[in-house]
């Protein structure tokens, strides 16, 4: 079955972390009825134009289990899922509830994304999250007793505040929780934010760089395999749908500021709730705009991609003899290694 896959967003926060440049809005709780049904209504009209069996379905955000998990459940129910489809629902700690979890399992759900970021609270407090670590402990309890599959940590690094020992502490209580898979990313400066106005906390690249380092290192001897820069994952427990994207798969975005690809051409929906909402219900399309690659833009992008990934990119395509300790050759592949990961973006410069 060929891959493809669904991304529903759900732009709806309790509040906003500091670092955060998503559509997403705090204030538009009177809008989530008429959100969802526009959701519905669009991908009605997507199966209606042939919308292929999906292999992955994503829902993210925002923070979709802030809505009612029935009416996130009756989007699921309309999409067209094939056989042994990967169902992916991103879940802040906060609202993660025995009957929630119920639900979502209820309707085939497989797989929840735990917004963790840390689990020491002056970090969370340097982030602008308002979870409690407590939290983080309860809803893994709720999801292993809810007969979920599998779960993700999502977890970030680089706040003002946090020492090596507290980026420690934080993976190595993840790994108390027995993952089949962690995201880490480094917290990145996005304009117009919090975050952004204030330079005393922006991140620093070598501390960033020792902590990337520190949780590749714990992580991997936990039996956690990198698979893509920022992923690690038991062997087959590797995000499918996340794989797409990297992978140059196709998709379709359903929901305000959502993304697709297909058939070589990528489009997006238009950004805010309010602006989306009007265009469906007057039966209007929501695509804010659109753009095609040539041939060989889809092959460098491609490349791009794929040298983020454990499979890597064929040797031919980069300058190996100039980037000593940078690429591992194996099979006529070239790989990153963990200090070519480090430098992934002026590595994939060089791509020819």
């Amino acid at each position: 079955m060929t891959p493809f896959g669904a991304y529903v967003h759900i732009p709806f926060c309790a509040h906003r972390c500091d670092y955060c440049a998503f559509a997403t809005w705090t204030d538009r709780a009177h809008l989530v009825s008429r959100y969802l049904a526009a959701v519905s209504r669009e991908i009605d009209a997507s199966i209606a134009d042939g919308l292929p069996a999906l292999t992955s379905i994503f829902f993210g955000g925002g923070t979709p289990s802030l809505v009612p998990a029935d009416a996130l459940m009756d989007l699921l129910d309309r999409l067209p899922s094939g056989p042994g489809a990967e169902v992916t629902v991103e879940c802040n700690p906060d609202t993660v509830t025995a009957a929630l979890l119920g639900t979502y399992v209820e309707h085939g759900v497989t797989r929840v994304s735990l917004g963790v970021q840390s689990m020491q609270r002056h970090v969370l407090t340097a982030l602008g999250r308002t979870h409690d670590p407590q939290n983080v402990e309860r809803s893994v309890a709720l999801v292993r007793a809810s007969g979920l599959s599998t779960f993700n940590l999502d977890v970030i690094y680089g706040a003002a505040g946090e020492s090596l020992d507290d980026w420690r502490a934080t993976i190595v209580r993840c790994l108390d929780f027995d993952p089949v898979h962690v995201s880490a990313y480094g917290l990145t400066v996005e304009a117009g934010t919090p975050l952004a106005d204030d330079p005393s906390r922006h991140p620093d690249d070598d501390d960033q760089a020792d902590k990337y380092l520190l949780a590749d290192a714990l992580l991997s001897q936990a039996g956690l395999v990198n698979y893509e820069i920022s992923n690690w994952a038991r062997p087959g427990s590797e995000c499918r749908h996340n794989l797409l994207y990297w992978e140059q798969g196709e998709y379709v975005g359903f929901g305000c500021a959502a993304h697709s690809h297909r058939r070589g051409t990528r489009w997006w929906n238009v950004r805010t709730i309010e602006r989306y909402v009007a265009l469906i219900e007057e039966g209007s399309s929501a695509e804010g705009g659109r753009e095609k690659l040539d041939a060989d833009g889809r092959r460098l992008e491609g490349l791009q991609l794929a040298l983020r990934t454990r499979g890597g990119v064929p040797a031919k395509t980069l300058p190996v003899d100039e980037l000593p300790g940078l690429v591992d050759i194996d099979d006529g592949q070239a790989r990153l290694t963990v200090s070519g990961r480090l430098l992934a973006n002026e590595v994939a410069l060089r791509l020819r």
